[in-house]
């Protein structure tokens, strides 16, 4: 445990970076997004291509602000679901004895 706070720390433990699995149907959806937004592009004016950038970026900025709720939404609902594991006396329907 102790290493795994210490990763947490020094910022070795970021949850966010991981590499698309080749093949897998995330990664098809983006290489579909990348080649649709060239296509856009390819079509319009340098105008209309700057409104498409801000578009992408907010979009971009929407998904991180998503991606921070729903880690820490998971994060605290694992740590309610330990919390519950530890108590010994939580209503079970068999009494909880020490046999040895």
């Amino acid at each position: 445990m102790r290493k795994t706070l210490e990763d947490f720390y020094y910022g070795n433990i970021v949850p966010c970076e991981r590499q698309m699995a080749h093949g897998s149907e995330l990664k098809k959806a983006a290489d579909r997004i990348a080649h649709y937004e060239s296509q856009l592009t390819e079509q319009l004016n340098e105008t209309q291509q700057a409104v498409l950038a801000k578009l992408i970026r907010s979009q971009h900025e929407i998904d991180s602000i998503t991606a921070v709720e729903n880690f820490i939404l998971g994060f605290r609902l694992g740590v309610r679901m330990m919390a519950e594991c530890m108590d010994d006396h939580d209503g079970d329907t068999w009494e909880v004895t020490d046999s040895g």
